[in-house]
């Protein structure tokens, strides 16, 4: 499944790589791609696991701003 999610917040481009490479290495992930420029996680995960590897990539995201997956 890939979905695409607006991020709010994120501050500066090696904030978005360090996100990007950390929710990439969750279990579960084929692929994940921060925007930095448009403000938009694209992830792509396996159907079964999706909700678990938001939730992972939520505490990924929160380690560069609080509150910033949508």
């Amino acid at each position: 499944m890939k979905k695409t999610f607006k991020l709010e917040g994120l501050d500066c481009a090696n904030c978005a790589a360090g996100m990007e490479r950390g929710i990439a290495a969750l279990d579960g992930v084929n692929a994940a791609t921060v925007n930095f420029m448009a403000m938009k996680l694209i992830l792509d995960a396996e159907d079964d696991k999706f909700e678990q590897v938001l939730k992972e990539a939520d505490k990924v995201a929160k380690k560069y701003d609080t509150d910033i997956l949508r």
